[in-house]
């Protein structure tokens, strides 16, 4: 089942929503606040961290698909993979979180694919061969 909880923080007033996205070898770790929509990713700001606009793009399509931009603000830490791995699950992250926020918001975000984990991986060396498919260099003669 999803990793989604509720957690509060004693000392801040406004309540936050914990999920776990993930995307190829990346893991994130997403906490969604009610906010202004600063989305914080291991201690950067996003666009610093991710460096390209498709990526800060494909991480703010929940909010788009619930028509929320800059409503909520995160904080994601994130490890392994590589930015585009990351920036996928950032956005399961998020969209897993605004179901735990709001279970009513679940239909939008089905509907959109954003709830679903892409199962794409990369694929495994197999013996005998050079990589996963390709083969060593035959010669005839």
């Amino acid at each position: 089942m999803a990793t989604t909880r509720r957690v509060t923080d004693s000392s801040a007033p406004s309540k936050r929503w914990y999920a776990t996205g993930r995307r190829k070898e990346a893991t994130a770790r997403v906490y969604l606040s009610q906010g202004t929509g600063a989305i914080m990713v291991n201690n950067r700001a996003i666009s610093e961290y991710l460096r390209r606009q498709t990526l800060e793009m494909l991480v703010n399509e929940p909010f788009v698909a619930i028509e929320r931009a800059g409503q909520f603000d995160v904080k994601a830490t994130v490890a392994g993979g590589g930015l585009s791995g990351q920036a996928g699950a950032i956005r399961h992250g998020i969209a897993r979180a605004l179901t735990a926020f709001d279970l009513e918001l679940r239909p939008a975000l089905k509907s959109a694919g954003l709830l679903t984990r892409d199962p794409r991986a990369k694929e495994r060396k197999k013996y005998g061969r050079v990589a996963a498919r390709a083969r060593f260099q035959f010669s005839k003669r």
